[in-house]
């Protein structure tokens, strides 16, 4: 997609012709019309003579000392640089010209420069991140000037440079925006980059039919116009056009559209044109190399005057004409560098993108093993969760055993700690969010406590709490992080304790406003830690070499501890000495409010009453989870047809009715996308809602797309599963919502 040149076609729109001798001064006049017939030589491509002229008119601009003929001047070289010579060059000419817009007061040109810049660093330096404030500022600008023109052209650059970067929902803000402009205007440059940008999102949609429809209307608005800069406008429709057929496996029209697009660029960009822009851009650098040479001259020629009669006046000058002549050969010793470094600047080109594909391939398999540990340890995790909660429903006289709540407690934080272990990229991009909930800090403490009791028994240590009686009894937080925290630093004291004592001591620090700020230490007299290991524990995958007993693990349990610390805007501290133990403390403010409280409490209670018998078929080929979800669904009054795969549930659906689905992903044979697929296909449209251990941010848009209307994670809390089979069931006429 070629950005738009509308400032140029705007900036030099009547055909003029002016020459004026070297002996005379000339005019504002004269050099606006050497512009004006510049601007029109390169819309013709005629670059030599574009560049030839723009010299001209910048060195009669510094003659008269006129910023905006500068910013102009500068702007029509740095675009012939851009097309043909030299894109770094062209930036270095860009920002010259805004540096001499912004002397003016002439907002249109700020906006054309800025508009300019953005598009050499999108579509020539693929550098979103630097030409998306360039767009903006240009924007503002025209909007700040109601200039209703160049805010289209600006949406539509915008617009452009996220697409290029397959961003199409910021970008496509940016395409609505001058719709009704465009539609309404004759400019036929809006019009071929509107529908060539409609054809682009199309495609990414995998609506076909509309995508072919946009290209072919941007090739018949490029050909209504004759000019060559139109042409080459029309050769990146040809080359979009010729990537959308090869994306459709249509290979004859997509080499059809590339042979067009390539005797098109043969025809624009061809070597005469080339050689001679190159020799002309040559010219103009010369001309900035004297124009620099003779400012030197000129405050040379002061500086003498001033010291005219100091009797140092000749070392002076000697010294002035030194440094011109290491200016000037240093400026030739550059020139001849530059054509020896750019062999090298282009093989260095080609192992940087052989380096960026070989990071691309390991960012992709990280990804993928990322996904499948995820999914294969929270399918276990799963069968934990739910056989614990059938014994506690089969055996009410276990309720209350501290055995069986520390399993269950211990499963909880394990796929608390499994999701950070394998999302610890989230953490480092701050991408995790806090939850409030409400706890009570003496509970979850002594949970803790009770959970880890067997490694104190295993290593002959005593575990002990002081939980300071001016903390409130309700706190509002995220306890699930706060927990995990404390397990962590409690768990690694009893391991490096033996025959010992851990303390975790529990104090209000101090309130302000509605937020109670904790202090919490965790204390142990075991081997302790040397002051100069002290500063590396918190790195990942570190592990501190111990003279005595065993201490494997994966070395992350302190760094996430870190991290998760830091997301409560806080942080660790440790004092530590070896041979006496160590404490780790850190302070977290959390909210008390009773209002807020009740509201947490409403949001969260759930109506699992029903008056109706719902049939359920669950189609899992795990037989552990088979069992699990079918004993849940039981217990909350579901009739429950369980099958092993998606075959057999298409088939069941034929004989036999069902209110809802709750699919699998991941199975044999057919997985629960292709099922839901199929049962679409066939009509049904009973509600379906995804069963899986999957990550939620990985299969939610496929999910949709299949025609899915919810999904839920494994393991999940059996009241999370009733609330979603009946709101599913209740809204089988609403859009699909991921919930």
């Amino acid at each position: 997609m070629r950005r738009i040149h509308h400032s140029i076609i705007l900036l030099f729109a009547f055909l003029s012709s002016v020459a004026f001798s070297q002996e005379t001064t000339p005019t504002k006049k004269q050099v606006d019309a050497l512009l004006r017939d510049a601007g029109n030589a390169f819309v013709n491509l005629e670059i030599d003579k574009s560049l030839n002229l723009s010299k001209k008119a910048l060195d009669a601009a510094h003659i008269l000392k006129d910023d905006v003929l500068k910013a102009k001047a500068y702007n029509l070289i740095a675009l012939n640089f851009e097309e043909f010579y030299d894109v770094k060059k062209s930036i270095e000419y860009y920002e010259k010209a805004l540096h001499f817009a912004k002397l003016t007061s002439n907002d249109s040109l700020k906006c054309w420069v800025n508009n300019n810049l953005g598009s050499v660093y999108s579509y020539r330096e693929n550098n979103l991140k630097k030409s998306i404030p360039y767009y903006k500022e240009a924007l503002k600008t025209a909007k700040k000037i109601n200039d209703s023109i160049e805010i289209t052209y600006t949406n539509l650059n915008i617009c452009g440079a996220y697409f290029a970067e397959n961003d199409f929902e910021n970008g496509l803000v940016y395409l609505k925006t001058p719709e009704q402009f465009i539609n309404k205007s004759d400019l036929v440059e809006a019009k071929i980059t509107q529908s060539t940008l409609y054809g682009s999102y199309y495609s990414h949609l995998n609506q076909d039919d509309k995508a072919e429809y946009y290209y072919k209307r941007a090739i018949q608005f490029g050909t209504i116009n004759k000019d060559n800069l139109y042409e080459s406008y029309v050769s990146d429709v040809y080359k979009d056009f010729s990537n959308f057929y090869k994306k459709k496996k249509d290979y004859e029209k997509a080499l059809y559209y590339l042979d067009l697009h390539d005797k098109l660029v043969e025809k624009i960009y061809n070597d005469d044109r080339v050689k001679k822009a190159k020799l002309s851009g040559s010219s103009i650098e010369f001309g900035e190399y004297e124009r620099k040479i003779s400012q030197i001259e000129e405050e040379k020629d002061i500086q003498y005057k001033n010291l005219r009669k100091s009797k140092v006046i000749v070392g002076l000058f000697l010294i002035i004409l030194l440094t011109l002549g290491l200016l000037t050969y240093n400026y030739y010793k550059n020139y001849k560098l530059i054509r020896k470094l750019n062999g090298k600047l282009l093989k260095a080109n080609e192992d940087l993108k052989v380096a960026k594909e070989k990071a691309e391939e390991a960012s992709q398999l990280k990804s993928q093993f990322v996904s499948t540990i995820s999914h294969e340890l929270r399918t276990p995790l799963y069968g934990v969760v739910g056989i614990t909660n059938i014994i506690v429903d089969e055996h009410k006289e276990l309720e209350k055993s501290p055995h069986l709540n520390s399993l269950k407690f211990s499963a909880r934080y394990l796929l608390s700690l499994v999701n950070d272990l394998l999302q610890i990229n989230k953490i480092e991009e701050n991408r995790v969010n806090l939850e409030n909930m409400i706890f009570n800090i003496s509970d979850e403490i002594n949970t803790i406590a009770d959970s880890l009791e067997f490694i104190a028994i295993k290593n002959n240590n005593k575990i002990s709490t002081e939980i300071d009686t001016d903390i409130p009894e309700y706190l509002i937080g995220d306890k699930l992080r706060l927990s995990q925290v404390v397990l962590n630093l409690l768990s690694n004291a009893l391991k490096f304790t033996k025959d010992g004592e851990v303390k975790v001591i529990v104090n209000q620090e101090r309130i302000e406003g509605n937020k109670h700020f904790i202090n919490f230490k965790i204390k142990d007299n075991g081997v302790g830690i040397a002051k100069e290991d002290q500063d590396k524990i918190f790195d990942k995958f570190v592990q501190i070499e111990r003279k005595e007993g065993d201490y494997q693990g994966t070395g992350l349990g302190l760094s996430i501890v870190k991290k998760l610390v830091e997301v409560f805007d806080s942080s660790i501290s440790l004092e530590s000495e070896l041979g006496k133990g160590t404490t780790f403390s850190f302070t977290i403010g959390f909210i008390v409010d009773e209002s807020k409280r009740n509201e947490i409490i409403n949001n969260i209670e759930v109506d699992l009453s029903t008056n109706h018998l719902y049939k359920i078929l669950v189609v899992e080929d795990n037989k552990i989870n088979q069992v699990v979800t079918k004993k849940i669904l039981q217990n909350n009054n579901f009739v429950c047809k369980v099958v092993d795969d998606g075959y057999t549930a298409i088939d069941l659906l034929e004989t036999e009715k069902y209110d809802l689905i709750l699919m699998d992903i991941n199975m044999p044979v057919i997985n629960g996308f292709e099922t839901t697929k199929l049962i679409r296909k066939k009509g049904y449209t009973i509600p379906i809602v995804a069963l899986t251990a999957f990550d939620k941010q990985e299969i939610s848009e496929q999910a949709l797309s299949c025609g899915m209307n919810d999904v839920i994670i494994k393991p999940f809390d059996s009241s999370r599963l009733i609330m979603i089979i009946n709101n599913s069931i209740q809204n089988t006429n609403s859009e699909p919502k991921i919930s």
